[in-house]
């Protein structure tokens, strides 16, 4: 019957909690030989998907494979609880469209929302991962909004005050406009997306002086391209390069300055005529008349000046400049003295200054071009559009909300991570990152080029920033909840915003009061190392004994994400000679890392519930069980930072090839086995029959091949050699000592059942990481037969047995399959049957034993195999060669080999219908047979005696047959009848 993963995985899981199996796999490894695992703690507000089962699987594989190895490897689940997720949920939830509406219900009540809410899957998540068989304490989690977890964010972010790497600045940063709060580099990255857009090339009306320079009498106009044509109301400047080389173009009666390389693309359709040329330098200093009248008294403001940004790769080669939104444009406004302008506010829309567009959305998620079309509108109807085109490009969109970002420039709190730039590249360099390249590629990379990290946002639930300000501006940073205690005499119970912010307190006269920011919920990220154990408050030995960690694992996202908040943080706080983290040297916050790709539909698609293109997890664990789901996602390319297209089609494979071929050799042993099973270990095998010893070969392979990958990290490299070898144990070993189980009571018997249980008691324990369901129910059958004893996932990793390990059978072995490929495809190519017995066959290119030569005898079903140093090819002898290895196939048969040729027909008809009829090796049985065929009947009273041996029947007579079978040409009518 094939295995029932679903209800037998219950079992296992039934047995595992009565036994206490997790907590004693914990507790007793000796706790001076920790192995730290931190596990990236999810959201809770929605249920768990492929990419969690995915780290789920990674991060319960490896600490199985410690914890058999001897180390004590505790596992503390953890929970996400701040931050825009839980935040757009309750805005949805209590209709609160802006954070003034936020404000107006109240923060303290909408805090309160979110904690409430943020955790209302829990136990949806525990069933998960209980049920694919993760072992991680669920009970004694920690969440982000404990104060314990927060204090110790608070204790980080103080370090980072006290070694001067935190500061306040204003700089042009993306923000969302729906969340009203910027967003750190890295988010940014995770959310753009390809949209049409539309552009603008505006005309800007230089003053009449310019006419005198350049000798003509027309109105001229300098031509700036935009792709945000909303943020035009706020231009103050115009850029040109001092070497770019620009034109002057006739076009309409009106000369416009665009540069040279450019003109064919800019007046493209149009007639004109280039007039002169000028360099940019001479242009600078020019001014122009602004092109909205909104801001028009702005101080220093409309002039040409000199940008070393701007490049003739696009647009006009003029760069228009709002220093309000870009980079750049906030660097030349801060430069050249200009009033700043901000004619859009935090919500994303323009300011009541802005009088024609005052209230209007400048990138309305919903339609995120309107307004552009509108502005654009504006400039045509007042002649100051020059053209407008479509395009395509990448975007960025808030990772949480999905709304399309604005460059902005706005004041936050930063840490100053390119002052530790190179620490962080040295630190890197460290770590064992698998797939490699992701270390000096997407890694390296991203650190190579790090810029400062604004951490603090202008939201409502999430951990404070513990920084207090009087009114002449003076700061304190708080770096636990004792010192506010002391500083404010109060008793603190919670850290969030609508506690603290009524928190203020007298110092030196002054009075302070806490800014309003809470943190970027990547800076509670990278500080869960010491927030899980309250560190330095409690636990300060055990941290420190097991920082960092050896292992994490998540998606190549975190990258830009989880991986390098830890990465940064850790190395700022064992940075210097006197470091908080007391290490010897700066480091890294971990040894190794996992990075899984994504797990796609099966068609390449996002995973989507609204188009239902996957099926559902609860229902492949059902159909084949959470091993097969584990081994297939460990052995796939998502290991390695590759997508992966899930297909259940994938998962049978699995379930088909290795854990049912698995089950199926377990209860080939224990039909044999009986009673007789051991209440404790087997011992190594006394064995001198080939098949023994190459298959103990193959598992010292096995084992020294999945040992070295699992400390590699390398877990589809770990898992491949698993199923080939048991379908090497299924399909050869199994398969050629079926004869050999059968005389259980003989010597050689014994051996091979002694050795298919060793096999079986040690394959166990290296499938265990992977597949610890069945690693378990084969663990327990073979160990302790009916009865349970102690776990699979309590006893030592195997060692490689070398006295076990043979070489030279292996390949003698290796030699003998190949041989019997060949004269298999000699056959194949006669058109003769396997179960027509030949004379012989010949071979060379090895030298193999008697032993070997009896195995391929019986494959190929010949009476004799010949070592012969030459022979060839003729109308009776079908001649094969491969490797270096000749076979040759005798192809004569004699009337004696046609009749055995007939006998095994007729075994192999017969044994059909026990099967058909459910028939055990203990059930008897009785065949009559029916045939007009004289040569049938011949045969079957020659080898009677064999026959009823092979069949396990009782009596065979001549009778009235009910089912036709064909033996050979002929027909033969059997009856088998159950005694």
């Amino acid at each position: 019957m094939p295995y029932n993963a679903n209800d037998n995985e219950k079992k296992v899981l039934e047995f595992w909690k009565k036994d206490n199996t997790f907590q004693k796999s914990v507790e007793e490894r000796d706790e001076k030989k920790p192995y730290v695992f931190y596990d990236g703690p999810p959201f809770a507000t929605g249920l768990p998907h492929y990419g969690h089962i995915v780290a789920s699987t990674m991060k319960d594989v490896v600490p199985r494979f410690w914890t058999m190895n001897g180390y004590r490897v505790e596992r503390k689940w953890g929970w996400d609880c701040h931050g825009l997720p839980i935040e757009n949920i309750i805005e949805k939830d209590l209709n609160l469209a802006t954070k003034k509406d936020i404000e107006e219900y109240g923060i303290a009540k909408f805090n309160e929302a979110c904690r409430s809410t943020v955790l209302q899957y829990a136990e949806d998540w525990k069933k998960v991962i209980e049920r694919m068989g993760r072992w991680v304490d669920m009970e004694n989690d920690y969440k982000t909004m404990d104060i314990t977890f927060m204090e110790s964010v608070w204790w980080v972010f103080k370090q980072l005050w006290d070694k001067g790497l935190v500061y306040e600045g204003k700089k042009a940063m993306h923000i969302c406009p729906r969340c009203v709060t910027p967003l750190s580099n890295f988010e940014v990255t995770q959310g753009y997306k390809d949209i049409k857009d539309i552009s603008a090339t505006a005309k800007f009306k230089v003053e009449e002086k310019i006419k005198e320079k350049l000798g003509v009498r027309e109105d001229v106009y300098i031509l700036a391209w935009t792709t945000t044509p909303w943020t035009l109301p706020g231009n103050v400047l115009l850029a040109v390069g001092e070497n770019i080389e620009y034109v002057c173009v006739k076009q309409e009666g009106n000369i416009y300055i665009i540069a040279k390389e450019r003109v064919s693309s800019v007046m493209e359709g149009l007639d004109y005529e280039v007039v002169q040329e000028i360099q940019g330098k001479d242009l600078v200093g020019y001014r122009y008349e602004p092109l909205f009248p909104y801001f028009a008294d702005t101080e220093n403001a409309f002039r040409i000046v000199a940008g070393d940004f701007v490049t003739t790769e696009d647009g006009t080669g003029v760069v228009h400049i709002a220093p309000a939104f870009g980079e750049d444009d906030y660097a030349v406004g801060k430069k050249e003295n200009v009033g700043f302008v901000q004619h859009v506010s935090m919500d994303g829309k323009f300011i009541d200054a802005v009088l024609d567009f005052a209230g209007m959305e400048v990138k309305p998620k919903d339609d995120h071009m309107s307004t552009d079309v509108e502005i654009i509108k504006w400039l045509a109807h007042n002649g100051k559009l020059f053209s407008k085109a479509k395009y395509e490009h990448s975007y960025p969109h808030c990772w949480r909300c999905d709304t399309p970002l604005l460059n902005y420039a706005t004041s936050s709190w930063f840490i100053d991570v390119p002052k530790i730039r190179e620490q962080l590249l040295k630190n890197n360099e460290k770590i064992n990152w698998v797939p490699d390249h992701i270390k000096d590629g997407r890694f390296g990379k991203w650190l190579e080029g790090a810029r400062e990290w604004a951490v603090s946002r202008t939201r409502y639930w999430g951990a404070t920033l513990p920084i207090w300000k009087n009114e002449d501006g003076e700061t304190l940073c708080i770096g636990s909840v004792e010192e506010l205690e002391q500083l404010s005499g109060q008793k603190i119970t919670d850290l969030h915003k609508h506690i603290v912010d009524e928190i203020t307190f007298e110092k030196d006269g002054k009075k302070y009061t806490r800014v309003p920011e809470v943190f970027d919920c990547w800076f509670e990220s990278g500080s869960m190392p010491y927030g899980q154990m309250h560190y330095p408050f409690e636990n300060k030995e055990k941290f420190e004994a097991g920082f960092p960690a050896e292992f994490i694992a998540e998606g190549q996202d975190q990258t830009r994400g989880w991986f390098y908040t830890l990465h940064v943080l850790a190395t700022a706080l064992t940075l210097g000679d006197d470091p908080v983290i007391p290490k010897k040297e700066s480091i890294g916050a971990f040894k190794n890392v996992i990075v899984n790709g994504m797990v796609l539909a099966e068609d390449g698609k996002k995973m989507s519930k609204r188009l239902k293109n996957y099926p559902d997890p609860n229902e492949i664990f059902e159909k084949y069980g959470a091993d097969a789901m584990r081994f297939y996602l460990t052995s796939s390319p998502v290991m390695h930072a590759e997508a992966l297209n899930f297909s259940e089609a994938g998962v049978r494979e699995i379930y088909n090839k290795l854990i049912n071929t698995l089950s199926n050799v377990l209860a080939f042993y224990e039909m044999f086995a009986g009673e007789n099973t051991q209440k404790g270990e087997l011992e190594i095998p006394q064995t001198k029959n080939i098949l023994d010893q190459w298959i103990l070969s193959l598992l010292q392979v096995m084992v020294r091949d999945v040992t070295l990958a699992m400390k590699e990290y390398k877990l589809a490299e770990a898992t491949r050699p698993i199923l080939d070898f048991v379908t090497e144990l299924s399909q050869w070993y199994v398969r050629r000592s079926r004869d050999r189980f059968k005389g259980e009571s003989t010597e050689d018997g014994k051996q091979a059942l002694e050795t298919l249980g060793y096999t079986l008691q040690t394959l166990a324990k290296v499938i265990a990481p992977v597949t610890p369901f069945i690693a378990e129910s084969v663990y327990q059958s073979v160990v302790f037969g009916k009865n349970s004893g102690a776990s699979v996932h309590l006893q030592m990793w195997p060692e490689v047995q070398e006295n076990l390990l043979h070489e030279e059978v292996l390949v003698q072995m290796q030699n003998a399959r190949n041989i019997v490929e060949l004269g298999l495809s000699g056959r194949s190519e006669a058109k003769i049957r396997v179960r027509q017995p030949l004379q012989y066959v010949l071979y060379t290119g090895a030298n193999l034993g008697k032993d070997l030569e009896l195995i391929i005898a019986d494959e190929l079903n010949v009476k004799e195999v010949k070592w012969q140093d030459s022979f060839e090819a003729s109308t009776l002898l079908v001649v094969k060669e491969e490797k270096n290895i000749r076979v040759g196939i005798s192809l004569e048969i004699t009337e004696e080999l046609q009749k055995e040729g007939l006998f095994r027909e007729l075994v192999r008809g017969i044994n059909q219908m026990r099967k058909n009829a459910n028939l055990t090796i203990e059930d008897t049985v009785q065949v009559e047979f029916e045939t007009d065929d004289q040569m049938i009947k011949d045969v079957i009273y020659k080898y009677m005696i064999e026959l009823k041996k092979s069949v396990l029947a009782s009596e065979i007579q001549e009778g009235k047959g009910s089912e036709e079978v064909k033996i050979g040409e002929q027909s033969v009518f059997l009856t088998v009848t159950k005694q």
